[in-house]
């Protein structure tokens, strides 16, 4: 008999099993990968179905489950990891009514909740020392986080320090970051025109941002933030609502959104509100949070193994649509990949028609098992892109006749090229980047664009226009356009002929690395273009490179160099090369500075803290001036540290353990002064 039930009872073990696994791996891919693979509503349908085997079987409990501890976005190199003072554990999620008023019932009578906006970003926790911003810690895995306090120093609505004599000696405040929609779209915009992998929300781009180790480029991006829980000893107030009022005068970002419910009837109205209105906003939410306003309720309700029973979120349910998959078709990008487009009965979503989605590649097409003729569900990721999440079985097989078994084309739709896939890519490729019509157009695009030769004039239609009249072909062509010829062309004439000409003109004085990034040679962006022409100061010197040489700048992986050596080994490149510098394109820059003196030769430098002489970059640079090597961590190696005003207290404790002198911003400065 026992034998039996354990027959019975072994589908549902492995079930857990697998749940856990498949949990586990969606975690690190959403907070560690920032590339989602179920939506938050299955994550959660997953959670609690493992939820409930786990207490079929507790002679299966595992400490280290899902259920038993948060996501962890731990980074795994660039920054210091510091124990949080104060757990930061996730919420339970609601997606009803009835979800709602269960939770309301467990409460104390006559209880007050209050109903915030949940914002759809990345948790950070600020320490505040005597009202100075002393750490930014991420949730981590809600023991520990990672302090990206240098990126989040770049946000506008952030304060640094709070000059008021009513603030605490310490306290900290919780809340999100985001990259409100305006600049979501930018970046993905900027990713696109680059065939660099677009981000699937607003979430997973903030996510990334700030896991960036460049804080210039985190400010280029724009990032916000929005607190909402004020925690500490000795704090004002006696409610929640209390606490983030005074955070507002204060100076923190918090919402007005914020509203005391004294029932399920108001709370569900405030739900049904925003559902609507949300839409309205700069950023996006993806649910409403409801809190026990008093603080000693909150204390006396306490916290479960991963929540808090005090709050919980209600999740809006994901906007989707069944509609029909018409056909696909395929589009050619700029550096020749091939991406299929899902051409769709239209149907409304968020406010908007919808016709068109994205189906990525091969791969994602095979995985959802989709091909024309199917009724497949459209959803608007991150309320913006649409994307097609799965599809309608068939209920007969009847439903199946006459549908074609989906392959992707051996061709080029654009010029009847044979497409290749390069081993390790997902992505079909057309190898005819002189011949196929929308890679000729499309690198003309990139060249003019505004972060490369900026040309004015020269935008997508008129590109097209020149292209088909035969006056463009490359983008050396942009240099032997003549007055004459464009004012002769539909739609423009002779005042836009002589700005573009003029445009044309002002691009001969754009510098090397700009002109680098311009040439559009793949995976070669914007960053990577400037440190490239910092190490090889002319095209001259570039075309002979190796891709060992090249592998050795920063950023420079072996893909990338070895598609600069690819593109110098095309005769046709070296031909429109040479038509540029005989244009006058400017196809060299300045000299690598050599140092002006050896007092730092030899000395392996960190520069750790705030200084009030001159910025990091500038000492970096001073640094590189006078012989010495910058480097980004401590070690036995390291000859001395730069230390400023609130040095990191790990580096402090490294130098300590590794008997790593500091140097004082003034000894520095007397020491290359001598």
């Amino acid at each position: 008999m026992f034998d039996l039930f354990s027959e019975i009872e072994e589908p549902e073990r492995e079930e857990l099993r697998n749940l856990r696994k498949e949990l586990e791996e969606a975690n690190y891919k959403y907070y560690v990968l920032n590339q989602p693979t179920l939506s938050d509503q299955d994550f959660d349908f997953k959670m609690h179905r493992l939820q409930d085997l786990e207490a079929m079987f507790p002679d299966m409990f595992d400490p280290k489950s899902p259920t038993q501890h948060v996501g962890s976005d731990l980074g795994k190199k660039g920054f210091a990891q510091v124990k949080h003072k104060y757990p930061m554990l996730s919420l339970a999620n609601s997606y009803s009514r009835e979800e709602i008023e269960d939770w309301v019932r467990k409460l104390p009578s006559g209880v007050e909740i209050v109903c915030e906006l949940k914002y759809d970003g990345l948790s950070i926790s600020l320490w505040y020392d005597h009202g100075v911003l002393v750490r930014a810690l991420t949730r981590g895995d809600g023991q520990q986080g990672d302090d990206v306090i240098a990126n989040i120093k770049t946000i506008p609505s952030i304060p640094w320090k709070i000059e008021r004599a009513d603030v605490p000696a310490f306290f900290e405040l919780r809340g999100e970051v985001l990259l409100p929609w305006e600049r979501f779209e930018a970046l993905n915009k900027e990713r696109e025109e680059q065939e660099e992998p677009l981000f699937a929300n607003p979430r997973n781009a903030a996510s990334g941002t700030l896991k960036l180790q460049d804080p210039r480029e985190v400010a280029r991006r724009g990032l916000d933030a929005y607190l909402y829980y004020m925690i500490g000893e000795q704090l004002p107030g006696k409610t929640h609502f209390e606490r983030l009022q005074t955070a507002k005068e204060w100076g923190f970002h918090i919402s007005d959104a914020i509203k005391v419910c004294h029932s399920v009837d108001e709370v569900m109205a405030y739900i049904a509100f925003w559902d609507t209105e949300r839409k309205n906003l700069p950023v996006a939410t993806d649910g409403i949070v409801l809190k026990v306003n008093n603080l000693a309720q909150q204390e006396e309700l306490g916290y479960t193994a991963k929540t808090p029973r005090w709050a919980i979120a209600y999740k809006f349910p994901a906007e989707k649509q069944l509609t029909l998959l018409k056909e696909i078709t395929y589009q050619v990008g700029r550096t020749g990949v091939v991406t299929p487009v899902a051409n769709l009965e239209p149907v409304q979503l968020s406010g908007t028609m919808v016709q068109r989605a994205t189906l990525h590649n091969e791969d994602f097409i095979k995985s959802l098992d989709i091909r024309p003729g199917d009724q497949v569900w459209v959803e608007k990721g991150g309320e913006i892109i649409p994307k097609i999440t799965g599809k309608e079985e068939p209920t007969s097989d009847s439903s199946l006749k006459g549908r074609e078994v989906y392959s992707f084309p051996t061709i080029c739709p654009e010029c009847g090229a044979k497409l290749v896939r390069v081993e390790g890519e997902a992505a079909w490729r057309c190898p005819n980047e002189a011949g196929c019509p929308p890679q000729i157009k499309g690198k003309i695009e990139h060249f003019v664009s505004r972060k490369a030769m900026d040309i004015e004039g020269l935008g997508e239609e008129t590109i097209d226009l020149l292209y088909r009249q035969g006056l463009l072909h490359n983008i050396a062509d942009i240099y032997d356009l003549k007055a004459e010829d464009v004012a002769a062309q539909e739609r423009l004439g002779e005042k836009s002929a002589q700005n573009m000409l003029a445009g044309i003109e002002a691009s001969k004085q754009v510098p090397w690395s700009r002109v680098l990034f311009a040439l559009g040679i793949r995976m070669v962006g914007e960053t990577t273009a400037k440190k490239i022409a910092r190490k090889y100061n002319s095209i001259d010197r570039l075309q002979w490179a190796t891709a060992e040489e090249l592998c050795a700048i920063e950023d420079v992986g072996p893909q990338i160099a070895e598609n600069i050596v690819k593109y110098f080994e095309d005769i046709r490149n070296l031909e429109i090369l040479e038509r540029l510098r005989q244009a006058g394109v400017q196809m060299e820059g300045e000299e690598e500075a050599a140092p002006t003196s050896d007092k730092l030769a030899g000395l392996a430098i960190v520069i750790s803290g705030t200084f009030a002489h001159h910025s990091r970059d500038e000492y970096k640079a001073l640094i590189e001036t006078h012989g010495g090597k910058n480097v980004g961590s401590v070690s036995k190696k390291t000859s001395f540290i730069l230390a400023g005003e609130n040095m990191g207290p790990e580096k402090r404790k490294k130098a300590e353990e590794l008997g790593v002198p500091l140097v004082s911003e003034e000894e520095f400065l007397l020491k290359i002064e001598e």
